[in-house]
């Protein structure tokens, strides 16, 4: 604690020079990154950088006023957060193309923590939201120094795909107030909202409704017909001419139609998060939630666009970079930035070849402020929320929604569960339920692993094994595949079928289990086997293994059931197993046997040639 106490008041005292120090300490892998490309830019690189660079600061101007907003947070800090986040995730990041900076989802996950806390816009909501902005960049740190990159794995594409319809549900009732112009209470979960607006209706103010159509057609006709220019702001361009129009003819006593109102010309000003225990304690599950779901997009786009571009990312590299991103941000009055899909999208179309891109949009955005900041004032509410309504519907992936509709149902609950959690809960909790429903399921699915019962098909050439179940069976052997590990969750699920087995066909008192299924077993599977074998081997039988893989033989010798007795029964091809298990049978059930399913038993009875039907070979059909 001392330590951590000391480099916080440096970190307050020195940002700049304390960061420094502290990466100049540490090995990271970025440094063999832009080593890689640096030296390799040329001036042709250099120009496409300068141009995709121009059109994502035009782009992210109107849209970081858009997440501000939605965030809860003053308009002028969705703007800081796409400077120097932006400039670091470049930096230090694997892609090339990735962007990062204010999301939607972040902004709508950050509102949703905070709200409860402080009135938004005041002090004490600044001060909260650069707070879980520098916790959040901790935990992405320490999560890509730790090498555990893999944990975005655990959230499902349908947890993704549910929260991001939820919150863009989400959104479009927030602006709801705003597009109509009415003075209404905006906080709350949706049926609230929606019973505040129906209650607030007779209210609405008719030139903002104006404005907001206007935004919301113009956006639509832009998007549709002229996909090539940034319909966010020709669509906001031409709502806040509509609104100056009508302001300039029916006089402005006559309307009232609010505006966001200027923005200070200004880079970003240095601050510092609020580390009290109090403050970490309210936003440890905040910070953990959008740790999880900023990551998942941004290795997610990043991936995404990599494999377009032809080359590979480093998801824990990614982890730090969108760490130092946000450490960075909590400094430079930037809350929480993460990849942002339609920035980054753009920038790729754009003509970017190296995340030099990624830096010149946020040094444009910088010069752009500086230019054209106090003309914010102009920029309507109701416009505004026009281009949130259609940045909302752009969110919601109807394509993918009945994908996932018509090809699983384990999936289809998971983003159900996922998208009324986001709507009727805080949003926080909406990632939480569904990666744990994702989780569970996954767990139950592997708890119960496909047992088959195999014999040999004398319609299959060479005898192969099938799972058909009209197929003969040996009156006392009996040939099982586990396709499943052996491992806590599933041993319950193995010894009832083994019980099953016992009480159903009692005559089978050998068993052989093809083990080409099972990867590995733990302590209490292996337990299962040895506790299935000694409860043969009491009623006269055995159980055997056969095609058993490396990984299983491994397992069962670190836990020392590789007796001399139990080697015995392992086997590594059916023809060997089937061989040495004929020895065991009992001889005098063979010699009454009509089935006569394997080779031994015409060999058994003098016969000098094997028909048909004899099983020789040790292949397998599934």
């Amino acid at each position: 604690m001392p330590r951590l106490r000391a480099f916080y008041q440096d970190l307050r005292a020195k940002p700049l020079q304390t960061l420094g120090r502290t990466l100049h300490s540490l090995d990271w892998s970025w440094t063999r990154h832009y080593q890689t490309w640096l030296p390799q830019v040329s001036g042709r690189d250099l120009r496409a950088d300068l141009i995709a660079g121009l059109t994502g600061a035009i782009v992210v101007l109107p849209q970081g006023v858009a997440f501000a907003t939605i965030a809860g947070m003053p308009p002028e800090y969705g703007l800081y957060a796409g400077m120097i986040p932006a400039i670091v995730a470049a930096w230090f990041g694997s892609s090339r193309h990735l962007v990062s900076g204010p999301t939607t989802a972040a902004s709508v996950v950050l509102f949703s923590a905070l709200a409860p806390l402080a009135a938004p816009g005041s002090p004490d909501y600044v001060a909260l939201a650069l707070t879980l902005t520098f916790m959040v960049g901790l935990i992405e740190l320490a999560l890509g120094l730790a090498r555990l990159g893999a944990l975005v794995n655990f959230i499902s594409h349908s947890v993704v795909v549910g929260f991001t319809a939820g919150a863009a549900v989400l959104i479009a009732a927030k602006q709801l107030k705003h597009f109509f112009g009415i003075e209404m209470d905006a906080s709350g979960h949706l049926h609230e909202l929606l019973w505040q607006f129906i209650l607030h209706l007779p209210s609405l103010n008719p030139a903002a409704t104006l404005v907001g159509l206007t935004t919301l057609g113009i956006g639509i006709a832009c998007r549709r017909w002229l996909p090539r220019i940034p319909y966010m702001i020709i669509a906001i361009l031409g709502g806040s001419l509509v609104a100056l129009g009508l302001n300039h003819w029916l006089g402005p006593e006559t309307i009232r139609i609010a505006a966001v109102g200027a923005l200070p010309a200004q880079l970003p000003p240095l601050s510092a998060p609020a580390l009290t225990l109090d403050h970490i304690r309210e936003l440890a599950p905040a910070a953990l939630a959008v740790t999880l779901f900023a990551l998942t997009e941004a290795v997610s786009i990043a991936r995404a666009l990599a494999a377009r571009g032809g080359y590979r990312i480093d998801g824990n590299q990614e982890f730090i970079a969108q760490g130092l991103s946000n450490i960075a941000g909590s400094f430079f009055s930037g809350y929480v930035a993460t990849g942002s899909f339609n920035r980054s999208g753009v920038n790729y179309e754009s003509g970017a070849r190296t995340p030099l891109a990624a830096i010149f949009a946020a040094l444009f955005l910088m010069a752009i402020v500086l230019l054209i900041a106090p003309y914010a004032g102009y920029l309507p509410k109701a416009a505004m929320a026009g281009v949130l309504f259609l940045v909302a519907w752009g969110l919601i992936d109807f394509d993918e929604i009945r994908h996932i509709l018509h090809s699983s149902r384990r999936e289809s609950a998971v983003l159900a569960v996922t998208f009324c959690a986001a709507l009727f809960l805080e949003l926080e909790f909406a990632i939480f339920a569904g990666v744990l429903l994702s989780l569970v399921l996954y767990l139950e699915r592997t708890s119960k692993p496909r047992i088959v019962t195999l014999a040999p098909d004398p319609r299959l050439p060479k005898q192969a094994f099938s799972s058909d179940p009209e197929i003969t069976q040996c009156p006392q052997l009996r040939f099982v595949r586990i396709d499943g590990s052996l491992f806590f969750g599933s041993v319950a699920h193995v010894e009832q079928y083994f019980d099953w087995l016992r009480a159903t066909h009692p005559e089978q008192r050998h068993l052989a289990l093809i083990a080409n299924g099972i990867n590995f077993v733990d302590l209490q599977g292996g337990q299962t086997l040895v506790a299935e074998s000694e409860r043969r081997r009491m009623a006269g039988g055995g159980l055997y293994l056969i095609n058993v893989k490396q990984g299983l033989w491994e397992s069962l010798d670190q836990f020392g059931y590789l007796e001399d007795s139990a080697a015995r029964n392992i086997f590594q091809s059916k023809t060997a197993a089937i061989r040495a298990i004929y020895q065991k049978l009992d001889k005098g059930i063979c010699r009454s046997c009509t089935q006569r399913i394997f080779s031994e038993c015409h060999s058994d009875l003098g016969s000098r040639s094997v028909p048909a039907g004899a099983a020789q070979d040790e292949g397998d059909s599934r």
